[in-house]
């Protein structure tokens, strides 16, 4: 039995764990439709893809960028009549097994997006330069869009793409506080529900290094300020 969700993942040179990673994902949620988006991948990521069953797989010509990525997905899902969409990393930093709870959260508070957060939930070897940066994230997202939250930088959600208003603009890494300007823009409904974030060798190398967490921080200054 088909559910109504699209779980979205954006896929950039991931060949050494994709197809374990999606195995994973078929066996825990079989009746979720499966979105993998191959961002111009340079690696054998897309005929690792093309070669697995029961996923519709996405490609970019030109890499664009993680939020490029999921808004392609975000569309896609929509054309298939699809509710909701969860974005969900595909470096093993988060678990699919957690899936369920903002499943749950969604459809119980019927709200329009429901963000994960490591710091309500598990991190697991995450640096001490890291962490603060993140806090300072979440403490200027405040300052500059008035909500609150524990974690503002999580690409862990589940969103209500029937909503026509959610529409991801900003290609690179700032979409994840583009999509906290929609909530205030739109007065969008949410909650924050726990998960967890696992930090290795390879998701270290793969994930968002600290360096970009200042240049989204800068980005999202500039434009505030010019805007």
């Amino acid at each position: 039995m088909s559910s109504d969700i699209a779980i979205v993942v954006p896929i950039y040179n991931e060949e050494h764990i994709v197809k374990e990673f999606f195995t994973n994902l078929k066996k825990t949620r079989p009746n979720d439709t499966i979105i993998a988006v191959d961002d111009a991948s340079t690696d054998a990521s897309s005929k690792i893809l093309n070669d697995l069953s029961g996923i519709y797989l996405l490609t970019h010509e030109l890499n664009l960028g993680q939020g490029a990525a999921l808004q392609t997905g975000i569309v896609f899902a929509r054309t298939l009549n699809l509710k909701y969409a969860v974005t969900i990393d595909s470096d093993g930093q988060h678990n699919p097994n957690e899936i369920e709870l903002f499943e749950k959260t969604i459809k119980k508070y019927n709200c329009d997006i429901v963000l994960g957060s490591r710091f309500l939930g598990n991190t697991i070897n995450m640096s001490k330069t890291k962490r603060i940066l993140l806090k300072l994230s979440i403490f200027f997202t405040m300052l500059t869009t008035g909500i609150k939250l524990t974690d503002s930088h999580n690409g862990f959600r589940i969103i209500d793409i029937s909503n026509q208003n959610f529409n991801i603009t900003q290609n690179r890494m700032s979409h994840a506080s583009e999509i906290i300007e929609m909530i205030q823009k739109y007065n969008l409904t949410y909650k924050e529900v726990p998960c967890t974030v696992v930090y290795n060798d390879y998701t270290v190398q793969k994930g968002q290094k600290v360096s970009n967490i200042i240049n989204i921080l800068l980005e999202i200054f500039f434009n505030r300020i010019s805007s």
